[in-house]
């Protein structure tokens, strides 16, 4: 599938180390540090890395989506976003440059560091959303979201390659789904958080739409402080970091990573080794699935402020889920700012169920087809059902099938690639096309569909089959190529012990 998977180059026998089937016996069995010792630096990388990175993701969806709370608290007539497609295309714009910026912002995660590099852009950040506030008209609002997008595009690509770095395959299912799960929160919660701020109109004179962007950006900017303070670097460079492991603790993860996958080590910056895996079709398949996984997410938000975007299934029901219990369920303001949080519980007892599920019989196929069938029983229900109290029991199914696919499909990703550069250039074309899928998701639910938008329905069950359709061909290619390796007859990923998982 890949051009350079065929041959073993001189480099990558340098460094071939015990990897899949042997490496996922040999990877707790370390010449320094016995079982439970190794588990509590594990345990403290979780509690260090996996906190501090998921409370700033949580901010960063919130920072994202807020627009569609703002839209129902006033906004939309304020700034006039109700003609014609101002609303979509002030939602569009972030995904443009969001997409645009991801390649670069996560080389220079690794060049300049990722305590540095993350902390400085949502600090950023933060101060851009609190000028959303003041913006006179809806064209400066659009240009606030343009910036926004590419101060965000490092954020997520840049994490997801961090955790990468620091956990060996058949653990970071669990560590994705609870980085996710605390950004879930944010959708959860952002909700009620809106609700909450936008009563503080009318001090100041300003209105409650105001009072949301600049209490969500106050936040931002402390999140972003503490993230100077707990964001920890590479593991090469993570015994710098104040009040983390130590050299020697440092040393065992990269031992240990080298035993799961061998390719812990630093590589000097070489453009063509970033851009190599573009030649590789696997690279584009795993992003594909990304795209796919979110389109649900657009219906919800759909449904309770203007139209809007997450990859395509995720992200409708990020921006579309309060528009939709407001104009076409007839919830009051207020209640459809809370009922937001409910499916989102249902989400997480789902991805983390299947997370454990997936890390411990190391496999990712059958729980990316077992979610994308719950998603796609939930579409119909949603769309389609007569009752709002049985619609509303297919907005649950539909949130947690889909937000559970995403750190299974990060996980399917991050199990079959090797290569800092790779892990590097793969995880900016997942969260791009994701951000394609938001794009996607803006332009299916549109405001003319409302208050049904079935038009979005139909395209967002097109995209859960689309999936299977992906994996499938995906997992097809895995059991053959292992097949394969194990007669001999081919190396993997530049390692003759390396072995897809499916």
């Amino acid at each position: 599938m890949s051009t350079d998977i065929e041959k073993l180059s001189h480099e990558n026998v340098e460094n071939i180390e015990a990897a899949a089937p042997k490496a996922v016996v040999d990877v707790d069995v370390d010449e320094e540090y016995n079982y439970e010792e190794q588990r509590k630096i594990v345990h403290r990388v979780d509690r260090r890395l996996i906190v501090i990175c998921g409370f700033a993701y949580c901010i960063s969806l919130m920072d994202r989506t807020n627009v569609s709370a703002a839209a129902i608290a006033g906004m939309t007539v304020d700034l006039e976003l109700y003609v014609g497609f101002r609303y979509s295309i002030m939602v569009l714009v972030f995904f443009v440059t969001y997409v645009v910026f991801q390649p670069l912002a996560t080389a220079l995660i690794r060049r300049i560091g990722p305590r540095i590099f993350l902390s400085a852009i949502v600090i950023t950040w933060g101060a851009c959303l609190i000028g959303f506030a003041y913006s006179p008209d809806w064209q400066t609002l659009a240009g606030l979201r343009a910036l926004l997008g590419v101060l965000e595009a490092g954020f997520f690509p840049g994490t997801v390659y961090l955790l990468s770095c620091w956990y060996s395959r058949y653990e970071v299912q669990k560590r994705y789904s609870f980085f996710y799960l605390i950004g879930c929160v944010a959708s959860a919660l952002s909700g009620i958080l809106a609700y909450g701020f936008s009563q503080m109109a009318p001090l100041q004179g300003l209105n409650g739409w105001q009072w949301i962007f600049i209490m969500q950006g106050v936040l931002t900017f402390i999140v972003g402080i503490c993230c100077m303070i707990f964001v920890v670097d590479f593991p090469d460079k993570g015994h710098n970091a104040w009040g983390f492991l130590n050299e020697r603790e440092c040393a065992f993860i990269l031992r240990r990573l080298n035993r799961d996958r061998a390719d812990a080590n630093p590589e000097p910056f070489n453009i063509v080794k970033f851009l190599r895996p573009a030649l590789d079709l696997k690279i584009w398949g795993f992003a594909l699935v990304f795209l796919f996984v979110p389109s649900p997410r657009y219906y919800f938000l759909a449904l309770t402020t203007p139209p809007s975007c997450l990859t395509t299934v995720s992200y409708a029901i990020a921006y579309f889920l309060p528009i939709i219990l407001r104009e076409n369920m007839g919830f009051s303001i207020a209640a459809a700012q809370c009922l937001v949080a409910p499916p989102y519980v249902l989400a997480g007892i789902l991805m983390l169920s299947t997370a454990w599920f997936g890390d411990k019989y190391r496999m990712r196929a059958p729980v990316l087809i077992f979610n994308s069938v719950i998603t796609l029983i939930g579409l119909p229900v949603m769309g389609f059902a007569s009752s709002n109290g049985v619609r509303y029991f297919g907005v649950f199914l539909t949130t947690a099938g889909a937000n559970a696919n995403i750190p299974c499909s990060m996980a399917y990703q991050a199990n079959n690639i090797r290569g800092q550069w790779t892990r590097a250039f793969a995880s900016a074309t997942l969260v791009g096309f994701g951000g394609i899928g938001g794009i996607a998701g803006s332009l299916i639910f549109r405001s003319q569909d409302a208050p049904d938008y079935i038009p979005g329905i139909w395209g967002a069950m097109a995209c859960q089959f689309l999936l299977l359709i992906v994996v499938s061909l995906l997992s097809a290619y895995f059991w053959w190529a292992n097949r394969k390796a194990d007669r001999g007859e081919k190396i993997i990923e530049g390692s003759p012990d390396f072995r897809y998982t499916i």
